[in-house]
């Protein structure tokens, strides 16, 4: 099965061209085998791209540890690049269809290939029981966690996928590998959470990092990275434009509320290679 390494500021999967590839049926420990960074490729999980009925390609994404996701900023666009770059639909403009719907992508090109892509992640879901969260409010801002023995203030956002979103003085290894993992499997998150732990450097600029569910600690998260701006906007800390950066690179993000969250960052191909199935 010949398969590609890309990834979205250093969030890396292993792709899969399902037009022209055969796959087996249980995607589950195909993903698990392929993501091993001792014993396979090495990435934050798999992803299909294959035909749609509705866009120019449709995407499937799966964790490292075999749980298929809704969504993925960073693989999304990476999707586009494969999709432009190997003639799967060579157009400045893709349809990508995903869990979260079919997302409109648009390509910066330099000579013949896509080098950064924009993209328009759709409305975030702010009611909680469809983010899904059991805490108050729609949105949930300001609510009191406590996970790991500590308690701290939350905001929950999905883009599709939920996100929590804890804004901290210091984002620190005891935040991150302590603390998000208790945050992911946290009762009041029925289908798990990706945690964010940002730091505000300005109304324009934050850093942050992101325990992500299903993979742990990934260099970034597009989905993230938005469910922080929007989150940022709503608490009055951001603009409407911001700047984040992510152990993987900087990713920038606009959003006005009651409209689209708009996600544009770098999109790479690593190399390719043949996995026997």
């Amino acid at each position: 099965m010949r398969f590609t390494k890309m990834h979205g500021a250093g969030n890396d999967y292993v792709y899969v061209n399902a037009f022209a590839e055969t796959l087996p049926a249980d995607l589950p420990p195909l993903a698990i085998a392929l993501s091993d960074r001792h014993t396979g490729v090495g990435s934050d999980g798999l992803i299909v791209i294959g035909p749609s009925q509705v866009a120019d390609a449709r995407m499937r994404m799966f964790n490292a540890d075999g749980s298929e996701s809704e969504m993925c900023g960073n693989g999304v666009r990476c999707v586009a690049k494969y999709v432009h770059d190997h003639g799967i639909a060579r157009k400045p403009e893709l349809q990508i269809e995903t869990g979260r719907g079919v997302l409109t992508l648009q390509l910066e090109v330099v000579n013949g290939r896509a080098d950064r892509v924009r993209v328009n992640m759709g409305e975030p879901i702010l009611e909680g029981p469809k983010i899904p969260t059991t805490l108050p409010g729609n949105p949930p801002l300001g609510q009191k966690l406590v996970a790991a023995g500590r308690e701290f203030e939350v905001n929950c956002i999905s883009m599709g996928n939920p996100h929590c979103v804890a804004f901290v003085d210091e984002v620190n290894d005891d935040w991150v590998l302590r603390v998000g993992p208790e945050v992911e499997r946290h009762p009041a998150f029925p289908r798990r959470v990706n945690a964010e732990f940002v730091r505000v450097i300005s109304r324009t600029e934050f850093q942050m990092r992101v325990w992500e569910r299903g993979s742990g600690e990934t260099l970034a998260c597009g989905t993230g990275a938005c469910a922080v701006a929007v989150a940022g906007i709503l608490t009055g800390r951001f603009d409407h434009r911001v700047l984040g950066h992510l152990p993987g690179g900087d990713l920038e993000l606009e959003w006005t509320p009651g409209g689209p969250v708009f996600l544009t960052g770098p999109a790479t191909e690593v190399f390719s290679g043949d996995w026997p199935l």
